[in-house]
């Protein structure tokens, strides 16, 4: 029987798991072998009828350098119950499966290791194969290497930044805009940066201070009025979500948002608008200041996520299909594609990216420190230093408790 892999999509979409997948088929089908691709993610090995689709070339070719994914996604998790009463070994065996390729982050690794020992376990060697995937660019990646999708899901989101900051200049009034991240501010700092916003906001801003609805809001506010004081009436505050997901229960009540969790214990931020709520808070600060701004909100989120794949990723997942390609035949398992900016593969081991204490992989933040981020905070942002004292007064009384790095204790 002819040899056979499997590839799987789990977690949300990012730009690229078309040329992911497109470029893991042709390499694969033109060295033999069957290429099955499995829809619904982890929820197909556990049933009686998997969804799948063979792909061949032409269907490989025909959605490399789409965005979204062909392959239907899904956050299922599969239970201990379910390896035990609910695990189709059949498809493995009919199929002649040599290798189990997941597309995801990292708790679609995670799972891809249990799958492959319960296999083994089972008499049914196979390989597994991970391509870490999530435009929040979090992965801790060696040499700081990006997260397939978040160059594409950047340049998108500063598309439609660039166009919003042009309406606050238009109109002079303000944004509030908030772009995803759960864990690390890459995508908001990213594209507040190509935007050139007055102000950004992102979790790892608060090395030194806990974070607060407060703070954050006093942030924003110290932007608008040092802008005020240079005459300047308009502009856009961009926020990373993870300040929300870094928030205290305490905390999050005081935004009134009350939260749904989705199966692996992660808030789902995508089902608010945090741009609402925190306009929201903005407005009515200033109100209670008296300064008279308008503030709009803009929620940078999905539509981030199905766009087509820019020159960079498509260039970059092709390079991640072959490379996988090539681990595999190296006789590589449990582990995850990488490139470096060289181009060369080379295996990368969950273990060598794990905490040895919880198992869990910590999410790679904005260096902080970095010339290039440092930068853009005291080039291009504004905000109330210590010299602005006295011409704020004109704005607000207390201008000590808006001056930005007082509030982040730096």
């Amino acid at each position: 029987m002819k040899k056979s892999i499997v590839i799987l999509t789990g977690g949300g979409p990012a730009p690229g798991m078309n040329t992911v997948v497109g470029s893991i088929a042709k390499t694969f089908i033109s060295n033999g072998y069957r290429v099955l691709g499995l829809h619904g993610g982890y929820k197909g090995l556990f049933s009686k009828e998997p969804n799948y689709t063979e792909l061949d070339f032409l269907m490989a070719d025909s959605i490399f350098n789409r965005g979204g994914s062909y392959l239907i996604m899904s956050r299922y998790k599969p239970s201990p119950i379910d390896y035990e009463q609910n695990f189709n070994l059949n498809f493995f065996i009919e199929n002649n499966i040599q290798l189990l390729v997941t597309i995801g982050g990292d708790d679609t690794a995670s799972t891809a290791n249990k799958v492959a020992k319960f296999l083994s376990e089972h008499n049914h060697d196979i390989s597994n194969i991970h391509v870490p995937k999530t435009i929040d660019n979090d992965l801790p990646l060696p040499l700081a290497r990006p997260t397939f999708g978040y160059e594409s899901a950047k340049s998108e989101g500063a598309r439609i930044a660039t166009t919003v900051y042009e309406d606050a200049r238009t109109s002079n009034n303000w944004f509030v805009v908030c772009a995803m991240g759960r864990s690390a501010g890459h995508l908001a700092f990213g594209i507040g940066s190509a935007a050139h916003y007055p102000m950004i906001v992102i979790p790892e801003m608060f090395n030194k201070t806990t974070i607060t609805v407060d703070k954050i809001v006093k942030i924003a506010v110290s932007s608008i009025v040092k802008r005020l004081i240079l005459n300047i009436n308009y502009g856009a505050v961009m926020i990373s979500e993870g300040v929300f997901h870094e928030l205290s229960d305490d905390e999050l009540n005081k935004s009134g948002v009350v939260f749904s969790y989705d199966e692996h214990g992660h808030p789902e931020l995508g089902k608010v608008s945090k741009a609402h709520i925190f306009s929201e808070m903005v407005e009515t600060r200033l109100r209670e200041l008296g300064v008279k701004t308008k503030i709009r909100p803009v929620e940078l989120g999905y539509e981030l996520r199905c766009q087509s794949p820019s020159a960079y990723d498509l260039v970059y997942c092709t390079e991640l299909g072959i490379g996988l390609h090539q681990l595999f035949v190296e006789g590589k398992t449990g582990c995850m594609v990488y490139i470096d900016h060289l181009g060369k593969v080379e295996p990368l081991y969950l273990k060598d990216i794990q905490d040895p204490v919880t198992g869990k992989i910590p999410p790679r933040g904005v260096n902080l420190e970095s010339d290039r981020v440092q930068a853009i905070i005291n080039n291009i942002m504004h905000y109330i230093t210590k010299d602005d004292y006295e011409a704020a007064r004109k704005f607000i009384s207390n201008p000590e408790e808006y001056d930005f790095r007082k509030i982040l204790n730096w």
